[in-house]
């Protein structure tokens, strides 16, 4: 019996370990700039582009790789603007230390502002969980450019 334990422990412990919280700090959510192509043109959006950005604190004192960016949006009545979606996007690796981070969010047209942002935080993992890309094969130019 003991032996089962100690197996099962080994198999399912090094997820947890491996896993890694971050902290999320000075969190906005402003309207894309006008230059973004993600913009779409007026009189035929059935979207908006918004742009949640801060920074994410990995106190750590190692690298997070494939960090997810969790938050709850809410629109002015209170209702989620994004429905049954907590993860709103990556935020690739996290070197140690304090990082400034922007995603591009498409917000449905027509959803009542002002919107309030609450419960965000960020999970990633101290090993590589799937098939790395290339440098910033996964995030598109504006974005790179949004968070500099």
């Amino acid at each position: 019996m003991a032996a089962i334990t100690l197996l099962i422990s080994l198999v399912a412990a090094p997820e947890a370990s491996w896993a890694a919280e971050l902290r999320v700090d000075d969190v906005q959510l402003s309207p894309c700039p006008l230059a973004d192509a993600g913009r779409q043109p007026e009189g035929r959006t059935v979207a908006s582009c918004w742009a949640l950005r801060g920074e994410v604190v990995n106190a750590t004192g190692r690298p997070v790789v494939d960090a997810d960016l969790f938050a709850v949006i809410l629109d002015s009545s209170g209702e989620p603007v994004l429905p049954n979606r907590a993860r709103v996007g990556s935020l690739g690796d996290v070197p140690p230390g304090r990082s400034p981070f922007a995603v591009r969010l498409a917000v449905p047209a027509g959803t009542p502002g002002p919107f309030r942002v609450g419960q965000v935080k960020a999970r990633g993992f101290h090993a590589p969980v799937r098939t790395r890309a290339g440098e910033d094969d996964e995030r598109l130019p504006l974005e790179r450019d949004m968070a500099s």
